[in-house]
C-alpha cells in the first residue's frame, strides 16, 4: 500500500471583513513536519469596520498562489465575477452589489506546491436615507434632429459645487461607440446639459449613461440606480436662412434639396441672426399678437390660424406658411419676425424637417440670445463649459 499523507489541520484566526478582524493566516499544530500553504488572499476594499459603497469595485487577490474558487453570496444569490487567467485575482463587473445587504464571502487558493489555504469573510453595504434618481432627455429609442442637446434631470435640488460634481462625474456619452466631445452645464439646481462640440452627426447612434448607483452625493443622499438611454440622430437636415436675400436653403445630409423664397421681420421686429433649434412642430396653431404684449388695438395686432408651424424661439418666431405675404416672399421682409413661405412650400419643409434640426440665420443685427429655446449652439463652448461643476477641477 502507497505512503498516505496526513493532512495538517488548519485553524482560521479570524475572518478578515469589514470588522477588521484577519482572515486567511495559517497556524501549524506544532510538531508538524508538513509545511503549511505560503499562498495568501486578501479582499479590496481593505476591511474598515464600516459599510462600503455598492459602486466600490470588489477583488479578491491571490499573493504566491492561485485562487481557484470565489463565491460571494448575497441577499439575491452569487455575485457575478471572473477570476484571471493567471488566477492571480477575481473581479465582480461594477454595480452589482445592492444597498442595505450583507454578502458572504469565500475563496481558495493554492500555492506554487498545490498546498491549499481558504479564505472567509462578510461584508454590509450602506443603508442611505434618501435617494437621487435622474431623467434622461432624449428618451430612450427615439429620434431628433442633430441639433437637440442632452438634458440630465435628478429629483434632488444639487446646490453645492460638490453636490453637483459628485453626480457629473457619474455621466458618460458616447456616438457611435466614440466619447463625444463636449461640455455639461447646470442651468439650474436639478438640470445638466450637454451640447456637443458640434452638431451631431447625422443617422447616429447616442449612448447617454449616468453610472451613478452606489455613488455618494451628499450626506444621505446616494444615487439609485444606473441609467442608460440609446437615442438616434436622422439625417442631418440644416437649413440656411439669408435675410438679406430673402432665401431658405435646405441641405439634407450636405447636399442642397431645395431653396425657398421666404419672408422674415421687419423693422420693429427683427428676426435674430444665429443658431436656432427646432423645438416643436404642429399641423395648425393659432397665433395671437397679445401673447408677445401688443395691445389688442395696436395696428400691428394679429389673431390668426397658421399651417405648418415649427417653432424656433420660445420668444415666438416660427417658420410657417404665409399664403397672404406670398407677393413679397423673396423680395422684403415684412413679417412679425417669424419665417413666412408659401403654403406649398411650409408642407414641403414641414415634412422634411425633424424637431431638433437646425436652421442659422444671418442678415440681421439682432442677435440669437443663448437661452431663448434651443440657443445653447450660440454660446461659445469654452464659455459653456465654465457651468461644469468639473470646471478646473
Amino acid at each position: 500500500m502507497g505512503a498516505m499523507r496526513w493532512a495538517v489541520p488548519v485553524v482560521l484566526v479570524g475572518a478578515l471583513g469589514l470588522t477588521g478582524c484577519s482572515a486567511g493566516q495559517l497556524s501549524v499544530h506544532a510538531g508538524s513536519d508538513t509545511t503549511a500553504s505560503i499562498a495568501h488572499i486578501s479582499l479590496e476594499p481593505t476591511p474598515t469596520g464600516k459599510p462600503i459603497a455598492p459602486s466600490v469595485p470588489l477583488t479578491l487577490a491571490a499573493s504566491q498562489g492561485r485562487l481557484t474558487d470565489v463565491v460571494v453570496e448575497g441577499p439575491n444569490g452569487p455575485v457575478p465575477g471572473t477570476i484571471s487567467a493567471d488566477g492571480t485575482s477575481w473581479k465582480a463587473p461594477q454595480g452589482q452589489l445592492d444597498y442595505a445587504a450583507t454578502y458572504q464571502v469565500t475563496a481558495s487558493a493554492v500555492d506554487r506546491s498545490g498546498l491549499p489555504t481558504s479564505f472567509t469573510t462578510s461584508f454590509a453595504t450602506v443603508k442611505p436615507s434618501e435617494f437621487l434618481n435622474a431623467h434622461v432627455f432624449p428618451s430612450d429609442g427615439s429620434t431628433y434632429g442633430v441639433g437637440m442637446p442632452v438634458t440630465v434631470t435628478v429629483d434632488h435640488q444639487l446646490k453645492t459645487n460638490h453636490n453637483r460634481a459628485a453626480f457629473e462625474k457619474t455621466l458618460n456619452i458616447t456616438v457611435n461607440g466614440q466619447p463625444a466631445e463636449g461640455a455639461w452645464n447646470w442651468i439650474n439646481n436639478n438640470t445638466v446639459v450637454f451640447r456637443p462640440k458640434d452638431f451631431w452627426p447625422g443617422n447616429a447612434v447616442i449612448v447617454v449613461r449616468s453610472n451613478a448607483k452606489g455613488v455618494h452625493i451628499t450626506k444621505g443622499l446616494w444615487g439609485q440606480d444606473d441609467t442608460k438611454v440609446t437615442f438616434h440622430t436622422g439625417d442631418s437636415v440644416i437649413s440656411y436662412v439669408d435675410m438679406t436675400t430673402h432665401q431658405l436653403r435646405v441641405t439634407r445630409n450636405g447636399k442642397a434639396i431645395r431653396t425657398i423664397p421666404i419672408t422674415t421681420g421687419k423693422p420693429g421686429f427683427v428676426t435674430r441672426s444665429g443658431v436656432k433649434v427646432i423645438e416643436n412642430k404642429e399641423l395648425t396653431r393659432l397665433m395671437d399678437a397679445s401673447t408677445g404684449g401688443t395691445n389688442k388695438n395696436d395696428p400691428e395686432y394679429y389673431r390668426l390660424t397658421v399651417q405648418f408651424a415649427m417653432r424656433l424661439t420660445d420668444s415666438g418666431e416660427f417658420l410657417h406658411a404665409a399664403p397672404w405675404s406670398v407677393g413679397a416672399q423673396g423680395h422684403a421682409n415684412v413679417s412679425h419676425g417669424c419665417t413666412g413661405m408659401s403654403l406649398s412650400n411650409a408642407e414641403w419643409l414641414y415634412h422634411q424637417s425633424t424637431i431638433g434640426d437646425v436652421v442659422i440665420y444671418t442678415g440681421s443685427d439682432r442677435p440669437m440670445e443663448g437661452f431663448n429655446g434651443i440657443g445653447l449652439w450660440n454660446i461659445p463652448l469654452d464659455r459653456w463649459a465654465q457651468g461644469s461643476a468639473l470646471q478646473g477641477a
